[in-house]
């Protein structure tokens, strides 16, 4: 049965649209208005109507729900709405998720989102009086309050077994800005990074540094997703949702994964599985990745979980320019969460689009394949998207 499900789903839907706003420490709209004004983007850039959309699909925690945008841009009926959990792991669920709805007949045009406010928002990891889910009620009280503090014990992990240094986290640094200073859209526009600002910059969470962590971004996004028998009638060149995969790895805690007989073995290596049992080609065959780069050493270990490296290889990737244009895998082609934007991963979704469109601010020549990752520790979803 998971070769037929698999199979269904493989090249059925395509996605046709997308829309973003701008991307700032201060936007002065609503949540609400943003993903509003991402959502009819990503229509007209399809050349959709927003009568025509019938499908919804979000992040648990997004905080403007499908009754509110279905009304403000017009929808028609909605036969299907669904949302995916744990923050940037579910960036890529939302789009595998509408790719599914429209592959098995419960809708036609189908729409997701995120729109954030955390630039200029409230910023929970301050509030060291907020309330103790499980597991968190065990590492809080021990100094873990932030996911910066659970990535940097996973990465002194690393660098402890690997021999990965800052350097290597540099290099992921690097790519981002990189491409983010070709990139007008971009937070980091022409704002260069050097190794001498990376090396003295302040800690955030130790080995984590200022420039190791992603940006705290306004804005929002959107994509529209459709049947494939559509990409004929569309206005922009269809990119096709090849294989789509969720990870939740068995005996799974968090982001530091204390349970686990290897806590460098996260999410990714379940989803990567999934993701590549139902695709036609292999890593070796993806010419741009979009991997979520929330934290540097996700990077490195992400490489690895997708199968792009060996095993404690993911660093040594990143060596000699790999992640730059005309590298092994140029990355985070938009400059990602550590440069363009943070919106929780959707615009690792956009640029993939724009990369198999021809239309990417750094383009890889003649990209057919791409890798879009969602966050690795977290339960976690992926992308292989091909022109």
């Amino acid at each position: 049965m998971g070769a037929t499900m698999g199979a269904g789903l493989k090249d059925a839907a395509v996605i046709a649209g997308i829309g973003q706003t701008a991307f700032a420490k201060r936007l002065p709209e609503s949540e609400r208005a943003l993903a509003c004004r991402a959502i009819v983007a990503a229509l007209d850039d399809a050349g959709i109507a927003p009568s025509e959309v019938d499908a919804f699909a979000s992040y648990t925690m997004e905080e403007t729900d499908e009754v509110e945008v279905a009304k403000a841009i017009g929808a028609g009926d909605v036969t299907f709405f669904a949302k995916a959990g744990y923050g940037g792991g579910g960036s890529c669920a939302t789009v595998a998720h509408l790719a599914a709805a429209i592959a098995t007949g419960q809708a036609s045009v189908g729409v997701a989102w995120r729109s954030r406010k955390r630039g200029s928002g409230p910023r929970p990891w301050r509030n060291t009086a907020v309330q103790l889910p499980t597991p968190a009620q065990w590492t809080r009280p021990f100094g873990l309050l932030r996911p910066a503090d659970e990535i940097g014990i996973l990465a002194r992990r690393y660098m402890h077994e690997y021999g990965a240094t800052r350097d290597h986290f540099f290099n992921v640094a690097l790519a981002c800005r990189n491409r983010a200073n070709q990139n007008p859209d971009a937070v980091m526009y022409e704002r260069p990074l050097t190794r001498e600002m990376y090396m003295t910059a302040r800690w955030i969470s130790e080995p984590l540094c200022l420039f190791d962590n992603c940006l705290e971004t306004d804005g929002a996004l959107a994509c529209v997703v459709v049947a494939a028998e559509r990409a004929r009638d569309l206005r922009q060149r269809p990119v096709y949702v090849h294989s789509a995969a969720q990870g939740l790895p068995a005996q799974h805690h968090g982001m530091v994964n204390y349970w686990t007989d290897d806590p460098l073995t996260g999410p990714a290596w379940t989803a990567a599985r999934q993701l590549w049992k139902q695709a036609d080609f292999g890593p070796e065959d993806v010419d741009v990745a979009q991997i979520y780069d929330a934290f540097t050493p996700l990077i490195p270990l992400s490489l690895e979980g997708y199968g792009f490296c060996g095993r404690g290889e993911g660093a040594a990737f990143t060596e000699g320019g790999a992640l730059e244009t005309g590298g092994r895998l140029p990355l985070n082609t938009a400059g990602g969460g550590l440069s363009e934007a943070y919106v929780h991963g959707f615009n690792l979704i956009t640029e993939g689009v724009r990369q198999l469109r021809g239309t990417a601010t750094a383009q890889v020549p003649d990209a057919a394949t791409c890798l879009v990752t969602a966050g690795e520790g977290v339960p976690t979803s992926a992308l292989l998207l091909r022109s």
